[in-house]
């Protein structure tokens, strides 16, 4: 799960492009679905925990808002969270300012 906070909706009363932002969430979560996160190069030395990947994911996702991948109306965006799911009972999130 993911959410997106702005202060001021755009003019057309949005805060985010949700198609673009799902298109993007998508190719972020493509490099790691069903892999062994352990073997991943980029993540030598780490422990891959919930946490450590939502932050990952976080980064991510700010940096493509940054390059203007979400559209003009998420570079007013002000904080955004990542909530990844271990199981129904178990999860963890981070979140942050933009």
């Amino acid at each position: 799960m993911w959410y997106f906070s702005a202060q001021e909706l755009d003019q057309d009363g949005l805060v985010i492009d949700i198609g673009l932002a799902s298109e993007t969430v998508k190719e972020v979560l493509a490099d790691y679905n069903y892999r062994n996160l352990d073997e991943v190069s980029e993540f030598t030395g780490q422990n891959t925990t919930t946490e450590f990947m939502a932050k990952v994911i976080f980064d991510q996702l700010a940096a493509a808002i940054k390059a203007g991948r979400m559209g003009e109306t998420a570079k007013g965006l002000t904080q955004m969270a990542i909530k990844l799911h271990e199981s129904h009972v178990a999860w963890a999130s981070y979140e942050g300012a933009l």
